[in-house]
């Protein structure tokens, strides 16, 4: 998937329905923070075509390196939870945070950002240290990956937009 903007779209859709159960600002980051891995690789000229370069999905793209992420962004987002959930009350959409929501939001977001790119990426070990990856698929399956992402990007836009209007409304 084109870098992380694309992630975005499922992050929207799935953080605002499941608002009761998951911490949004965590699961908005959770879904892009994995494409920090591609990101430095690419910048620093690490990634070469031939088998002496790194691959652009590494351990961060693994189910074991996303849940050391995701424990570092529990750290993170537990610390910050104050201005988090000041910038929630800003914009209308109040929420509880509690441990519970904020692990729940970064496990699934980064497991989310795993599966997806699984789909796509053949360097990508979902499963390591095995190298089997289930979820590779073809041409197809980029497609409708793609596609994925972009209706729940919109249809995920649209309910933000319709429960912030409806949270001015009612106050």
């Amino acid at each position: 998937m084109p870098f992380t903007p694309l992630h975005l779209g499922p992050a929207l859709f799935f953080g605002v329905v499941l608002l009761r159960y998951v911490d949004l600002p965590t699961f908005l980051v959770a879904n892009v923070i994995v494409d920090i891995e591609p990101f430095v690789i690419l910048t620093l000229g690490l990634h070469r075509a031939d088998s002496l370069g790194l691959p652009l999905h590494g351990l961060l793209h693994t189910f074991l390196g996303g849940t050391f992420v995701a424990l570092l962004l529990v750290l993170v987002m537990t610390r910050i939870r104050e201005f988090t959930a000041s910038l929630m009350r800003l914009i209308g959409m109040e929420q509880k945070h509690s441990a519970r929501s904020i692990y729940a939001a970064a496990l699934s977001g980064i497991y989310l950002h795993i599966l997806l790119d699984s789909r796509l990426y053949a360097d990508i070990r979902p499963f390591y240290p095995s190298s089997f990856n289930p979820f590779l698929g073809g041409m197809a399956a980029a497609f409708g990956v793609w596609w994925f992402c972009v209706v729940t990007g919109l249809i995920g836009g649209a309910l933000l937009v319709f429960r912030l209007a409806r949270a001015r409304i009612i106050q």
